[in-house]
């Protein structure tokens, strides 16, 4: 993930990014440029953490608002952009002007329909990431370098009261129109909340920046900021989150669905027709889906095979998977140990780095285990990238919560997604490049982000990793993953499957943990369609390689091919198809 967010990450920050307000009446000799402007202008306006991260200190002090009028203003205000924009011509653009229109007309088309269609209301309520969970990861999120960094960072804890508010009012407005989370995706939740209801100050999460502050603000201004940090926990954050506890068991969770499909909610078919569209960026049907994750189900089970033949195991797949799941040599002992390989990994693939491209990203990384608070519905790991004014570094985040069901063999399948040449490299180049600012910072599309992680995955082939039949078996097991996604994401919101069917799916094509399983299955019921983002767009990029190397033969250069893929950061697949067909038309001078 991103953040997936992605995994889990990247999922709200895109959802935050959309909430503008209403912006200045249109002139009368508008421009791309200015539209473009006014645009990033209310996105930071909405988004206060996202303007600090990115350097622009005007709104410090302050959290994003999820109330129901902030999606109001977003409907109204990206309605007014797409008036803005279809009243210029795309045609006497430059072409890379056109691209610009083109992806900023579908971004701000896809926030009206997204309220329309109720969408909007889900993906800020997932089962392992809510409006409410991305407190706990504030510490991590905003510069603390100075006296003021640490200010405004304390009037952001005693702004959470009113975040509180405005949420629960948006979770209020799922209930009233019937858009509402199944209860069994969201089923111990209540720990993401509860573990702020501290007794001491000093034990919150929202404490951590105050254990150790930069030597250059004076001891006694850290005595006051420390001062001032106790009291708005006290006063603001812990009374804020019991009554979201209070009101999130008496009142929300009781009236929670206990059906799980997407066609169980208001219009649910249109619903899920825009969940898949929005992700994979493609026409593609819920019955289309299906099939190819069949298919591809198929074909990389028989690849699987191969490589427990190559173990010299003595038994069939449904023995092996047994073996992968309940033998100890392949758990970690401790959480230093399951770090310690990861960074080992990750350092080793940061080395082979220049042998797949000519560009790489300048901002540097670092591993930290997920946040505790928030790690019992978390997925195994997601990235979480740099600030693009450089002062916050890209994390690799891990789980280390139930190490007796976190596999090493997967580390290195799950590294090179998460980290290089996976999410922390795409993110971190898009951030540096000479592009927009809404498609630097938090412009994500799932099929083109999440399909790249899970190519990224594959890249470990070609630099000599996987040696070692297990971690090979590892990596298709996670292929095998995300084509499973295809058929159980669709089985679900479409063709009417149980979750323990989906479940049982999984467990009987994978060699995830059953808590994994369990986990991952509740997320695909809380957010309809992500999880196909994965899998087609990996397709789609190992399509274009294929294409590009049978055009281009002797000449293909992989470093220049990924250069190609990556240099526009995250877009569409068929934008990113038209461009790759154009830089091959280019090489081979057709």
């Amino acid at each position: 993930m991103t953040s997936a967010r992605r995994g889990a990450w990247l999922g709200v920050l895109v959802g935050l990014s959309l909430l503008t307000a209403v912006g200045r009446p249109v002139a009368t000799a508008d421009s791309l440029d200015a539209i473009l402007e006014d645009h990033w202008q209310f996105t930071l306006r909405e988004d206060p953490v996202l303007a600090t991260r990115v350097g622009v200190r005007d709104y410090d002090g302050r959290l994003a608002d999820y109330s129901p009028a902030a999606y109001e203003r977003l409907v109204v205000a990206s309605r007014e952009f797409l008036t803005r924009l279809e009243a210029l011509d795309p045609e006497a653009l430059a072409p890379t002007d056109r691209v610009n229109w083109e992806l900023l007309k579908r971004l701000n088309l896809e926030a009206v329909q997204s309220v329309e269609v109720g969408y909007r209301y889900l993906d800020t309520m997932t089962g392992f990431s809510t409006w409410y969970t991305q407190l706990a990861s504030l510490p991590d999120r905003v510069p603390l370098l100075n006296r003021a960094d640490y200010e405004s960072y304390i009037a952001r804890l005693r702004d959470v009261p009113r975040y509180v508010k405005d949420g629960m009012a948006l979770m209020q407005a799922g209930l009233d129109t019937g858009f509402v989370q199944s209860r069994v995706a969201l089923e111990g939740s209540e720990a993401a909340i509860s573990t702020h209801l501290v007794d001491r100050p000093e034990d919150s999460v929202f404490f951590q920046p105050f254990s150790q502050m930069p030597s250059s603000i004076p001891p006694e201004t850290q005595r006051r900021l420390r001062a001032e940090a106790r009291d708005a926990i006290r006063a603001a954050g812990v009374p804020a989150h019991r009554q979201l506890l209070q009101y999130y068991e008496g009142e929300y969770l009781p009236r929670t669905r206990t059906d799980i499909g997407a066609s169980g909610l208001p219009g649910g078919e249109a619903l899920y027709a825009f969940g898949i569209r929005r992700h994979t960026t493609t026409s593609m049907t819920a019955d289309e889906v299906h099939e190819l994750g069949l298919s591809e189900v198929s074909r990389i089970r028989e690849e699987m095979d191969a490589v427990i033949l190559e173990t010299g195991f003595d038994g069939d797949f449904e023995v092996f998977q047994e073996f992968l799941r309940t033998d100890s040599r392949f758990y970690p002992e401790s959480e230093e140990e399951y770090l310690a390989q990861a960074s080992l990994i990750a350092k080793r693939l940061d080395g082979e780095l220049p042998r797949l491209f000519g560009r790489l990203p300048r901002t540097p990384y670092t591993i930290k285990p997920v946040p505790p608070a928030i790690a019992h519905k978390t997925t195994t790991a997601y990235a979480e990238p740099a600030s693009p004014d450089g002062s916050i570094a890209g994390v690799f985040r891990l789980n280390t919560s139930r190490l007796s069901e976190r596999p090493l063999y997967e580390l290195e399948a799950l590294t090179a997604h998460e980290a290089m040449p996976g999410h922390l490299l795409q993110i971190t180049l898009a951030n540096e490049l000479d592009l927009p600012m809404f498609r630097r910072v938090g412009f994500g599309v799932t099929a083109f982000v999440e399909g790249w992680g899970l190519y990224a995955e594959r890249l470990g082939l070609d630099v000599g990793f996987y040696t070692d039949p297990y971690a090979n078996f590892g990596r298709l097991s996670y292929e095998m993953w995300r084509a499973c996604r295809l058929v159980v994401d669709t089985g679900m919101h479409a063709l009417g499957w149980s979750r323990q069917r989906a479940i049982d799916f999984m467990l009987a094509n994978t060699s995830l943990t059953p808590h994994n399983i369990v986990a991952e299955v509740d997320r695909y019921i809380s957010w309809p369609g992500q999880a196909l983002g994965y899998k087609l767009g990996e397709l789609k990029f190992r399509e274009l390689r294929s294409r590009a190397e049978t055009a281009l033969g002797e000449s293909f250069d992989l470093r220049a091919f990924h250069d190609a893929v990556l240099e526009n950061g995250a877009i569409p697949l068929d934008i990113l198809e038209a461009h790759i067909d154009r830089w091959i038309a280019d090489r081979s001078g057709s």
